[in-house]
């Protein structure tokens, strides 16, 4: 069976999984219910959380990336069963009751170790953001704006990839063959952001991003709903609610954040704006006008024209078996951890490149698995990511339960008889990918609920944004970066080389995200908005951005993020922030400092979400950062370094 569950071995065994857990799920809301407050009771409520997780979580993963469609299905309707049992019990009076009591009762709660009173208060966090304190009309309304609220978000998801078509008289015929033609019409799937021809750009720009009033009308209800929900459970807007607990607390700071960040990028990115525009004039003299279509182009062609970056130089000192090596060989001096290929059982894995890693620790034994699916195959979503297929919790006889995870990624499969070759990139991404995976590996809490990478969404990406810094670091790429026919080691100044392109343009982008967070912030905060979603979008685009908005478009609809990180889409910035100053502070000047390697997994890894994520930033810096460091930390990031500048002049 997958993931070596029996009852997997066929779709129609979801059904079975789900049946088992449902009933087992009954008999420990029943046994919650009848137990006198204390730590059982926080142990049982996890174990009802992890009955589910179990198959949500598995069917989760299956129902993106299996390549039957019948498991793809069977996994999507086994999601939604468990989707509304899990809305039925956040809903379920008797079971909070149980908590309550526990929560009220202040012998026993002081008697209670941090990480046991934290996810005491994290369920009842989630019987409270249900309305289980509301009337019974109420709670009715919540439940059914929950519900809503999923159906919209799905809608809209798919509302945000849908091509645009377009009469194919209306563009000039020499660019016809960049788009796909159905009949009369052409079809507009993206924004054709590599293509050279400014034209082509600007076409897809205009065409993809056209508003669309069905689309429109989703996003309006949808942001409503979540307002109206929010204020039903007593928070001021969705934004106050989302942001519950995560490292920033709450919408001022992510505004001050933001604006503060803002003000110091505003010269940078002028400054790079102006360079793009040169650019343009060069290679385009009668329309030298920057536009946002542009942005993505020129800071390219600017990128490649300083450095040499041309990722065919890079591919040969970057195979996949070396690029694993190199992972090995930092987490064994960092962290005492290797990694182990594993043979798998027959129906175990979904696919025949899957490859299992056994994660082993030098004294501690077996941490936990790995699935590894790297390459494209039809079907795949082109996506790279994490994800949690069991968590790891103490259980009642005494045993860890061990965490399983799958790191997805859409590598390139290699010609017969040669490596794959993963370009820069690819390797950063691997990298990115395999931090939250030693984040699931290490953060052992006693509770699945807490377990690993769930943890605020604010925090989630330190892990995983601080491998980009081991991964563009010279002395840990020199490790494992050989050229796959000669052996020879990548030079120093090519890495160097790539760490210096990567500032070219980088005000910009990052104020770009700036753009879309406070964008995210102002749609999910004070309701009912002032403006159209549209116009919010203008003003916001040519104050914070400052390249025009283009009349009749609508970026907005095609913002997926804000389904999956509504309110939260700041998050990015401030991992990496943390991320940067933790990489600075404790690892740049010994990437492979294993003391310093004992004190990020003690501090940051260790506690998943059972901590406070503050004070695990604290732990980690010895101290507590500001707003203002935080800006520090991504503006000082664009500095160049000055050796290589003078070695490249």
């Amino acid at each position: 069976g997958l993931f070596g569950v029996p009852e997997l071995s066929c779709p129609e065994g979801f059904q079975e999984a789900q049946d088992k857990a449902l009933q087992e799920s009954e008999q420990l809301v029943q046994k919650a219910c009848s137990t006198p407050p204390g730590p059982e009771t926080v142990m049982i409520f996890d174990q009802l959380s992890d009955s589910l997780c179990r198959v949500a979580d598995l069917a989760d993963f299956v129902k993106v990336a299996h390549p039957d469609f019948a498991f793809r299905e069977a996994a999507e309707e086994a999601c939604r069963n468990i989707g509304t049992v899990v809305e039925k019990l956040n809903t379920n009076v008797e079971l909070c009751q149980s908590l309550r009591h526990l929560l009220a009762d202040e012998t026993v709660m002081s008697s209670l170790d941090p990480e046991t009173r934290r996810v005491a208060e994290l369920f009842m966090f989630d019987f409270e953001i249900s309305g289980i304190h509301l009337d019974e009309e109420k709670r009715k309304k919540a439940v059914d704006l929950n519900i809503r609220i999923l159906d919209l978000c799905n809608e809209f998801l798919i509302g945000t990839h849908i091509p645009n078509k377009i009469d194919k008289h209306v563009l000039p015929e020499h660019i016809r063959y960049n788009f796909t033609a159905e009949g009369n019409y052409l079809q507009v799937a993206g924004l054709h952001a590599d293509c050279p021809d400014d034209l082509v750009r600007e076409a897809a720009y205009k065409i993809f991003l056209h508003s669309n009033a069905q689309q429109l009308a989703r996003l309006e209800e949808l942001l409503a709903s979540r307002n109206s929900l929010a204020q039903l459970v007593g928070y001021d807007t969705f934004a106050h609610r989302a942001l519950q607990g995560t490292m920033a607390k709450n919408p001022e700071t992510v505004r001050q954040f933001l604006e503060k960040l803002s003000e110091q990028l505003s010269k940078r990115t002028q400054k790079d704006f102006q360079m793009m525009t040169k650019m343009k004039m060069k290679l385009n003299p009668h329309n030298s006008m920057l536009m946002p279509w542009d942005h993505p182009y020129y800071s390219g062609v600017l990128r490649a024209e300083r450095y040499n970056i041309d990722p065919g130089l890079y591919c040969p000192f970057f195979s996949l078996g070396a690029c694993m090596e190199g992972l090995n060989s930092l987490f064994s001096q960092l962290l005492g951890i290797s990694l182990y290929a594993e043979q798998t059982k027959r129906g175990e894995i979904w696919s025949e490149d899957v490859r299992k890693l056994a994660v082993v620790h030098e004294t501690e034994g077996l941490l936990g698995y790995i699935y590894c699916d790297f390459f494209q195959r039809p079907d795949k979503p082109h996506q790279d990511c994490h994800f949690t297929v069991r968590g790891g919790r103490l259980k009642e006889n005494g045993e860890y339960q061990l965490p399983v995870v799958v790191l997805m990624l859409s590598l390139p499969n290699s010609a017969r008889g040669a490596p794959t070759l993963l370009s820069p990139g690819m390797m950063e991404n691997l990298f990115h990918e395999m931090g939250h995976a030693m984040h699931s590996m290490l953060g052992r809490t006693r509770y699945q609920h807490v377990t690993g990478t769930r943890c605020p969404t604010d925090f989630a990406e330190v892990p995983s944004i601080l491998m980009e810094y081991f991964a563009n670091d010279y002395r840990v790429v020199n490790q494992f970066a050989r050229h796959y026919k000669t052996g020879q080691p990548l030079p120093k100044n090519m890495v160097s080389r790539l760490c210096e392109s990567k500032k070219v343009c980088a005000a910009a982008d990052m104020q770009l995200q700036v753009f879309y967070a406070v964008l995210d912030q102002i749609y999910h905060g004070k309701h009912p908005l002032k403006k159209s979603t549209t116009e919010i979008l203008k003003e916001t685009q040519e104050k914070v951005y400052g390249l025009p908005y283009v009349p009749n478009t609508a970026w907005q609809l095609r913002f997926s993020h804000l389904v999956g990180y509504g309110a939260k889409y700041y998050s990015y910035l401030m991992s990496r922030a943390v991320a940067s100053m933790v990489w600075k502070q404790c690892f740049a000047q010994n990437p492979f400092d294993r003391a310093m390697g004992e004190r990020y997994r003690r501090e940051m890894l260790a506690h998943g979400g059972g901590k406070e994520p503050m004070l695990m930033v604290q732990g980690m810096l010895q101290k507590s950062p500001s707003v203002e460091d935080f800006v520090d930390a991504l503006v000082s990031d664009l500095d160049h370094d000055f050796e290589t500048f003078i070695m490249d002049s």
